[in-house]
């Protein structure tokens, strides 16, 4: 039961501001993550001493904290951004908290709504437009006093499945107005699936030879993966990743883990070409990142999706889609599953054919045999290969960390040189869009202070969102910041054979040089070291992963091999 924190004795005197803050006090949100600007301030006159302000130092980097916050804590965030101008700076992040379904709650400034006529300076002329398509709901309330309305129904919107961020636009004289406490509003939604669906998709398994399961980030998003596990063991499914996908949905060292499915429909095809069954799980089937030609799946094979976002079921291209939740929909294909017979149990146990469930040995530089890999063996002028770099930091890994990945060039190496063993222990961005990885390491580490994040991102990624740094120092988070340094745009530069470009021809406008990332980080307040071989690392790292304070390296890598997606 929603319970107000002003009495309705004070109704007189009871502002737009109280409405809103005493709504934000029953769903439980205390946080607030901003750049504030003029139109902003009527908003934090009297600000609650339960609330706490992240200030963020741009507004794309505020999005980016608030979204890694909602991640990690599967509850909405509150994002304040500064009319037209801030909605326009954060609009990358934005595209990001969507295609990651982020719950996310945007305040946006407007000027009064007396001069809006005028096109006053810093005004939004179209502000539920601006930051369309990609938010949920927008609205600029017609009235001040039905602003705490739209605020509480952009909730119930953000935390619907498909989840995301919605936007709320309110002029700068609506905070002062008065108006009446929110009326007692209860929402329960329960998206499961149609009974006939899991009986089919329950049939289809039964009968089939060699089933695979296709995961994505819904499957942790939903904290599915447990069931998923007893699910894919009961069936002896073959584990796949789906392309792009931001999250660990199935433990990577798992027997029956497969590996990770690249954006390419023949590859795709190739590679389940021996399956009779695809069931697709919290994911699209499939994302594409170039054209392709022939069949979505292999000419035998039937598929399935399991997915909660109605817009995702409804551009799959074949096969069957049953939109729900995907918890709900394990928990009732788990309950209606029969017992396999021990005989064709053994017919499913296929060769392998995707990755490694166990992670590879980098070949350069060269390592010695202790898996905890002993730097003794190294000489100190031995240069760093990026694999190496990840295969140390997998030596070293902890169940208490949580891994922030944006470093795309480097995607492959980490699938194999560093497995998550754990659903929950990993985020990245499903869109694509650079400047998240940064940002949302600060917003994992607020949300979990108990965990040690580990950010694994890229030269030209970093520079995106570097003003995190500083949120980081303030706030006195433990986060340990490795930057790969290999001086370019490398996916740009590996992807660029896709389009005509010959072996080793030059790619302009792909160089990044002079940028010295320890000078940044100190500039910002962060303790920093560069990092050029071996002989170094794995005690820097060591020590650092350790520490409870902010760490950032700067490791120079001499190559970056990795299989364009």
């Amino acid at each position: 039961m929603i319970k107000q924190c002003h009495s309705s004795g004070r109704d007189k005197s009871y502002t737009v501001r109280d409405a809103v803050f005493d709504f934000f006090a029953t769903i439980g949100v205390d946080t607030i993550f901003g750049n504030p600007g003029s139109t902003e301030l009527p908003m934090f006159r009297n600000f609650p001493d339960h609330f706490r302000y992240i200030l963020g130092l741009q507004e794309a980097t505020v999005v980016g904290m608030a979204d890694g916050f909602a991640q990690a804590t599967g509850k909405a965030s509150l994002v304040n951004l500064h009319s037209a101008a801030g909605v326009g700076n954060a609009m990358g992040n934005i595209f990001t908290a969507y295609k990651n379904q982020t719950p996310m709650i945007i305040t946006a400034g407007q000027q009064a709504r007396s001069i809006l006529p005028f096109e006053p300076f810093l005004a939004s002329v179209r502000p539920t437009q601006l930051a369309e398509p990609y938010v949920k709901w927008a609205i600029e309330p017609a009235r001040a006093e039905d602003v705490p309305l739209a605020i509480q129904r952009a909730f119930n919107i953000a935390m619907t499945e498909p989840r995301g961020p919605v936007l709320v636009s309110v002029p700068v004289d609506d905070w002062d107005r008065q108006t009446k406490p929110l009326a007692e509003h209860r929402m329960f939604y329960s998206q499961r699936p149609s009974v006939n669906a899991i009986v089919a998709l329950s049939r289809a398994l039964e009968e089939c030879k060699c089933p695979a399961f296709v995961v994505g980030g819904g499957v942790d998003r939903a904290k599915a993966s447990d069931l998923l596990v007893k699910l894919a063991e009961h069936h002896q499914a073959q584990i796949y990743v789906a392309p792009m996908s931001g999250r660990c949905s199935f433990p990577e060292d798992h027997y029956l883990f497969n590996g990770f499915l690249p954006a390419r429909r023949e590859k795709i095809v190739e590679i389940l070409g021996h399956h009779d069954l695809i069931v697709v799980l919290g994911a699209g089937a499939f994302l594409y990142h170039v054209e392709g030609f022939g069949p979505f799946i292999p000419e035998q094979a039937e598929l399935f999706q399991i997915v909660d976002n109605p817009l995702t079921a409804s551009w799959t291209p074949t096969g069957t889609s049953i939109v729900s939740n995907v918890r709900f929909a394990l928990e009732d294909l788990l309950a209606v599953s029969k017992p396999v017979k021990k005989e064709k149990n053994q017919t499913k146990q296929l060769p392998r054919t995707g990755g490694a469930a166990k992670p590879q040995l980098a070949a350069k530089p060269r390592l010695s045999s202790n898996p905890r890999l002993s730097s003794n063996s190294l000489s100190s002028s031995t240069p760093l290969t990026t694999a190496y770099v990840l295969q140390t930091l997998h030596g070293l890994e902890n169940e208490d960390w949580l891994i922030v990945e944006e470093a795309p060039s480097a995607r492959s190496l980490i699938q194999k040189f560093l497995p998550i063993s754990k659903p929950g222990q990993f985020l990245t961005m499903e869109s694509g869009g650079l400047g998240y990885g940064m940002p949302a390491a600060v917003g994992t580490a607020l949300a979990l202070p108990d965990k040690k994040i580990i950010a694994i991102i890229g030269d030209g990624s970093a520079l995106y969102s570097v003003q995190s740094l500083w949120t980081a120092a303030i706030q006195k988070l433990s986060i340990t910041w490795i930057v790969l340094r290999n001086g370019s745009y490398a996916a740009l530069e590996e992807f660029a054979p896709e389009f005509g470009f010959k072996k080793h021809e030059k790619v302009v406008g792909t160089t990044l040089s002079g940028i010295d990332f320890v000078a940044l980080a100190k500039g910002f307040g962060i303790n920093a070291k560069r990092i050029v071989d071996c002989a170094e690392l794995e005690r820097e790292l060591q020590d650092a992963t350790a520490s409870s304070s902010s760490t950032l390296f700067e490791v120079v890598v001499s190559d970056i091999k990795n299989e364009p997606v």
